[in-house]
């Protein structure tokens, strides 16, 4: 049942000044389902922040990090705080990709007698899919997300069928532990909007943590949005302006991940063997959109590019041999291009 009490946007964005007020309404809202997610989570302010941007921007999300961080509690205080259809996959390695998308059955129609098949849908028919330790699945298994991700439908039994909308899959995966796991191929990896690495906690979050955890603290999110809510806001998002040098900009950092290329700095040839395509440069023009809607402006900067490029092109970039023996990370990959990707001379970045 829908809750009436929860916000809505106005139907018809056409003019300005409903633009500018559903842009406020968006910022306030985004403000307290941040506050609601403070209620479970302890710290990690720029991964919530980051995750809020994907769901904004319509995409979904890889959370890596070592277990014990808050990746799962993370997901499942977002779902108590949407008014979302919510499933987990756990993912092992005997998982079958029917235990994802569904199979037919055999079933018993009650007023004719007669048995036919039925779908039986999978935990993948609902708005928020949690998916757990995503790498320890077979690849069979893995590919089974492959075109619900992307398309926002499963094909079972030669019918094709819709999933919900909005539709969101936030995956975790533990980067440590190798025996037992199958790392996503680059073709799923590519799928994901925003790669988040959740960092360790502070000495500070972890004294609070422990009190939180071991008291009477009440970590419940209250309700903030729904499904009609998130599917107006990223429509309004769409409609946020890129200035051309702005987007050339982003075509220039995409095409500087490139081995070879024209824009490829130097000081990191031969460090990278694949790099970003045309679909990393949509990730970071939407996310960066939410970005600048959230501080307050309706066109996208260089800085909001800058700000949002590292978690878009993370998992995007594959190293070369002689990165991964110098042990030289992605992020300082993308860090060196950055740095040696020259901003127009349109004057200020601010739109």
């Amino acid at each position: 049942m829908t809750d009436t009490r929860m916000p809505r946007l106005a139907e018809d964005l056409a003019d300005i000044e409903s633009i500018r007020a559903g842009c406020e309404l968006v910022r306030r809202t985004f403000r307290t389902l941040q506050g609601e997610i403070g209620r479970a989570v302890v710290g990690q302010r720029r991964v919530v922040d980051e995750t809020l941007v994907a769901l904004f921007a319509g995409g979904h999300v890889l959370l890596e990090g070592v277990p014990g961080l808050g990746k799962t509690l993370l997901v499942r205080t977002l779902s108590e705080a949407l008014q979302l259809d919510f499933s987990r996959i756990q993912f092992t390695p005997d998982l079958m990709p029917a235990d994802i998308t569904g199979t037919n059955i055999v079933a018993r129609d009650e007023s004719t007698g007669r048995r036919e098949f039925c779908f039986r849908p999978g935990p993948i028919f609902s708005q928020l899919v949690l998916a757990d330790e995503i790498n320890r699945a077979t690849p069979k298994s893995q590919a089974a997300l492959l075109e619900a991700m992307q398309e926002g439908t499963v094909t079972c039994g030669g019918e094709t069928r819709p999933l919900p909308d909005p539709f969101f899959v936030m995956a975790t995966q533990n980067p440590i532990e190798q025996e037992g796991t199958y790392p996503l191929p680059e073709a799923q990896l590519d799928r994901f909007l925003l790669k988040i690495v959740v960092p360790y906690a502070t000495r500070r979050e972890v004294g609070e943590i422990l009190e939180r955890t071991t008291g009477s603290h009440d970590a419940t999110p209250r309700p903030t949005m729904d499904g009609a809510f998130i599917r107006s806001a990223q429509r309004l998002v769409r409609q946020l302006v890129i200035a051309p040098h702005v987007q050339d900009y982003v075509v220039r950092l995409v095409l500087a991940t490139h081995p070879g290329g024209m824009f490829h700095p130097d000081s990191i040839r031969d460090m990278v063997s694949v790099g970003v395509s045309p679909r990393g440069g949509q990730a970071i023009i939407n996310a960066a959109k939410v970005v600048a809607l959230m501080d307050g402006r309706f066109g996208v900067s260089v800085e909001d590019v800058r700000s949002i490029a590292h978690v878009a092109l993370r998992h995007r970039i594959v190293r070369s041999f002689e990165a991964e023996t110098d042990r030289i990370e992605t992020d300082e990959l993308i860090t060196a291009i950055i740095e040696s990707l020259p901003r127009t001379d349109e004057g200020d970045d601010a739109p």
